[in-house]
């Protein structure tokens, strides 16, 4: 008798739930209504929302979308060789006003629902079995039935096929965070390194003193709610009123400022056309070149083009006033299309087209807004600070400033494409960190609460260019920043305000070690090599792995966002669909075995699948 085909998904948070959707799809098509199959989802954490999105988490935390741009569901918009299955977005689902922040624990009862639904579009051949643990290893024959080793547990699942949906990944400390523990271990300090905040034990920053807090990005506005409002304080008309039980936070990083603020309206009118300098023939051209890529030399030029080119159409088409009227469009279309990326040509049409500099695209001030500026005083570089995020709320709430999210929409459709380079030679991850600070910021109430807080002494900024030093002799933490040359902060508290980046070395994941041991292929960068076209697993000796698959921010098909806007043409829909479809090929192709093919893997597997 031959054993039923088994499909082993790692990681069952909003990956792996997408993907459960687009197996059951495309399951009646590929692999039939009637065929027995065995789908095992392995997470430790509740099936649906997985680890981030679990509803048991504070209810202070907020997601970082509106409602109305949260969608586990395509739409006509989706280019997938899978039939299309609308559903609702979260607004839609929860009743929500369409512009709110929900808060986390909101969107993991949405993701929650959207997993029995998938469940439930399976037939009834198809049996799903739920193992709330960790996967430590995968292992097996390339050819043959896959192992997957589950913590605790003896015997290892046996699998066809396997799809690694692993999401954010803890990682181990590297050698400069294992150096500052031991430093704040032998002062009697407290030292928390990079991880995901809602998972950190924080009582240990005292109230009333001091904390020295390295990165100004999303985990950092996690940081402050739970150490504010998650300590009994509150707002009232627009400012902030101590409970008592709050640590100063002196918060710091490379640029210095918060993340850019989401935008707060929509665009009217003509959309810029994309892609149009960086589409699918561009990064196929790149993709097929010899050697290595360097994205700095070889995609960012293109990259830059892009964006530039929608910033400028939204600015001719919706803001014509503030053009030059001896380069009209036309002229300026056809100028910057012959212009190479990054040269002088392109330089001087733009100085001629565009009279305000404020009103031309620079993605380094963008990137590094405080680079070059100097503060006279500790005080005068609060001020400073509490300016530029004011400036910065007014703009991104203003359709004056439309071209900016005409950038935001080009930032979205380059991401698309440099998927389909898999690994973009780009090791320092400089990319992602430059999309996450224009498009992955957070919401404006969690601005106006942050400029609430330093008004009342509960955050102060350090500024750019932020460095932290241990000293021996005084027994503390001391941070000065390029902002302010010369002035010191200590503390006996550093919180290291990030998540984790990936990494070969450090990765918390055994499963993702072990991949990299056994001959899988990574990026620099730490990233998990995977074929841009179903999500396979590249091999550092040649090929695609047959039997094993990724999806996920660990692996080179990440996306931009964690989750999909409606109408937008679904990137993750897209890698979701194709690689359920190659899988269920695989599945259904798969030769007969005899039993005595079935005994000899029952008998390699010690005991066989449970």
């Amino acid at each position: 008798m031959n054993p039923t085909p088994s499909l082993v998904v790692v990681g069952a948070g909003p990956r792996g739930t997408g993907f459960l959707e687009r197996l059951a799809a495309n399951l009646p098509e590929l692999y039939g209504d009637g065929r027995p199959l065995d789908v095992h989802l392995v997470d430790p954490h509740p099936a649906g929302g997985g680890r981030i999105w679990r509803t048991a988490q504070s209810p202070l935390l907020w997601m970082n979308s509106r409602a109305e741009d949260v969608t586990m569901f395509t739409d006509e918009t989706v280019e997938i060789d899978g039939p299309v299955r609308p559903g609702p977005t979260l607004a839609e689902w929860a009743g929500l006003d369409g512009r709110a922040f929900p808060s986390r624990r909101r969107q993991g009862a949405y993701l929650r629902w959207v997993y029995e639904e998938a469940r439930a579009a399976l037939p009834a051949s198809v049996t799903v079995h739920e193992h709330r643990t960790r996967a430590l290893r995968v292992d097996g024959p390339r050819e043959g039935r896959q192992r997957v080793r589950l913590e605790g547990r003896a015997v290892p699942l046996l699998a066809d096929a396997v799809v690694l949906a692993l999401g954010h990944l803890d990682a181990e400390p590297d050698h400069e965070q294992r150096r500052l523990t031991a430093f704040a271990r032998r002062h009697g300090l407290v030292h928390l390194p990079p991880g995901f905040t809602a998972d950190t034990d924080l009582s240990a920053l005292p109230a009333g003193e001091p904390v020295l807090v390295r990165g100004f990005g999303l985990a950092f506005v996690d940081l402050t709610v739970l150490l504010t409002e998650g300590r009994g304080g509150r707002y009232e008309d627009g400012e902030y009123v101590p409970s008592g039980r709050e640590p100063v936070l002196y918060v710091g990083s490379r640029r210095g400022v918060p993340y850019h603020a989401k935008i707060g309206y929509v665009l009217d009118g003509e959309r810029p056309p994309l892609p149009r300098f960086f589409g699918p023939a561009e990064a196929d051209r790149l993709r097929g070149r010899p050697g290595p890529l360097d994205f700095r030399r070889d995609v960012w030029p293109l990259v830059e083009k892009e964006l530039g080119w929608a910033h400028y159409h939204r600015l001719f088409a919706a803001h014509p006033e503030r053009t030059a009227a001896t380069v009209p469009w036309s002229t300026f279309e056809k100028r910057y299309e012959a212009a190479a990326p990054g040269g002088a040509d392109l330089d001087a049409l733009v100085a001629a087209a565009v009279p305000d500099p404020a009103d031309r695209f620079d993605p380094d001030t963008l990137d590094h807004p405080l680079v070059g500026v100097r503060f006279t005083s500790a005080d005068a570089l609060q001020d400073g600070l509490r300016s530029h995020i004011t400036g910065d709320l007014a703009r991104r709430h203003d359709p004056a400033h439309s071209p900016d999210l005409a950038v935001f929409d080009a930032l979205l459709s380059v991401y698309g494409q440099l998927l389909r380079l898999g690994d973009t030679g780009d090791p320092g991850d400089w990319w992602h960190g430059f999309f996450s600070f224009l498009a992955s910021g957070p919401p404006g109430p969690r601005l106006r609460q942050l400029l609430a807080l330093s008004r009342a002494g509960i955050v102060r900024f350090l500024g750019a260019g932020t460095t932290v030093e241990t000293d021996e002799d005084r027994g503390v933490f001391r941070a000065t920043s390029s902002s302010l040359p010369g002035e010191w902060t200590e503390a006996r508290a550093l919180v290291e305000a990030r998540l984790p980046g990936p990494s070969l070395e450090h990765t918390g994941s055994p499963l993702l070690r072990a991949l990299y041991e056994d001959g899988a292929r990574a990026t620099a960068a730490g990233l998990l090599v995977v074929d841009p076209v179903d999500g396979r697993v590249l091999e550092r000796a040649g090929g695609p792995h047959p039997r094993r698959f990724a999806l996920g921010p660990h692996t080179t098909a990440r996306t931009g966002g964690a989750f999909t806007r409606p109408g937008t043409g679904g990137v993750a829909f897209r890698q979701n669909d194709r690689t359920a479809r190659t899988a269920l090929a695989l599945l259904r192709d798969l030769p007969r075995r005899t039993p005595l093919d079935a005994e000899r893997h029952s008998s390699s597997a010690k005991g066989g699948f449970r």
